[in-house]
């Protein structure tokens, strides 16, 4: 522990020297030489945004709580981007002394960084809004959802009552999902629900095996404590491997919800691969497909895809 805070204490000093050194023999800032030399993705949007923490220089700190002011105000979404973004590039190139008509690639690299280090911020903030929002059976969008989940996953089979045996088919523990709600609560279902209705074929193949006799599990108990798990790696920073290799995505609600699918899907893999004696072995097995995504998200090269393979067990 001494060694670890006497290193942090060095780097903390060494750092702008060696910048300086880098600065000097390269012509180049830290952000320019993110941006031009590392993947698109994690590993330079990530970098970007170590670099804009660490900075000392005035300009780029305000332009940080400027733009975590924005999205306290729910404000950093994609229409907003421009009159957000463009005064804020323009005083960090001021501020770095960076001649776009020397390096026109700059700005487009590092506008691209910026949307999503701070669109990842606002979905933090809106995910943990619909996490602290109960599950109440007297608003008719929560109930109207919920019936929803129920018609998508047993399409088949009329519910014959509100409360009834029958939510335990797809998963849940009693007669009243609700109560099963309470730990992730709106985030949850609506984690179930998109999966239902986005992978409409993948999810009634996960539930398939979820009600197999030997190897079976209870899909919706499952499908939160996925929940919990994606929120806990969005949180804590993990889930940027994934939300900021998405090509084609801006980290967002919509984004979360595939995380949480590709999660179920690979689970529901893990778990049949496993051939479990019983569902005691589930906090086990659970935890080690936990540590499996994480050593995944741990490389910032990691691309993560639904890969659909329907098997007979």
């Amino acid at each position: 522990m001494v060694f670890f805070n006497l290193w942090s204490v060095i780097h903390w000093y060494i750092r702008p020297f060696v910048k300086w050194i880098l600065r000097k023999t390269t012509r180049l800032c830290e952000l320019q030489r993110i941006c031009y030399g590392d993947k698109p993705g994690a590993q330079r949007t990530c970098n970007v945004e170590n670099s804009l923490k660490l900075s000392h220089t005035r300009d780029v700190i305000e332009v940080i709580t400027f733009l975590d002011a924005v999205v306290l105000e729910k404000r950093f979404i994609p229409q907003n981007f421009d009159d957000v973004l463009y005064p804020s590039i323009n005083i960090i190139l001021r501020a770095k002394q960076i001649n776009t008509k020397l390096h026109p690639k700059f700005v487009p690299a590092f506008r691209k960084c910026l949307q999503q280090i701070w669109s990842y911020r606002q979905l933090i903030d809106d995910i943990e809004e619909l996490r602290c929002t109960q599950y109440d059976s007297k608003n008719s969008d929560h109930e109207e959802k919920l019936l929803k989940l129920w018609s998508l996953l047993q399409p088949n089979e009329l519910l014959e009552d509100r409360i009834t045996k029958q939510w335990q088919n797809i998963g849940f523990q009693g007669d009243d999902p609700k109560t099963d709600f309470r730990g992730m609560g709106l985030l949850g279902l609506e984690n179930l629900l998109f999966f239902a209705k986005e992978y409409t074929q993948v999810s009634s193949h996960v539930l398939s095996h979820s009600q197999h006799p030997k190897y079976g599990y209870t899909f919706a108990i499952v499908g939160i404590n996925l929940t919990s798990m994606a929120y806990y790696l969005l949180k804590d920073g993990s889930a940027k491997t994934y939300m900021f290799n998405a090509k084609h995505y801006l980290p967002n609600i919509d984004l979360f919800h595939r995380f949480y699918c590709y999660l179920f899907f690979e689970f529901d893999k893990l778990w049949i691969e496993s051939k479990p004696e019983n569902i005691m072995e589930f906090s086990m097995i659970f935890k080690k497909f936990e540590n499996a995504i994480r050593s995944q998200l741990s490389d910032p090269a990691s691309v993560f895809r639904i890969n659909i393979a329907i098997d007979i067990i």
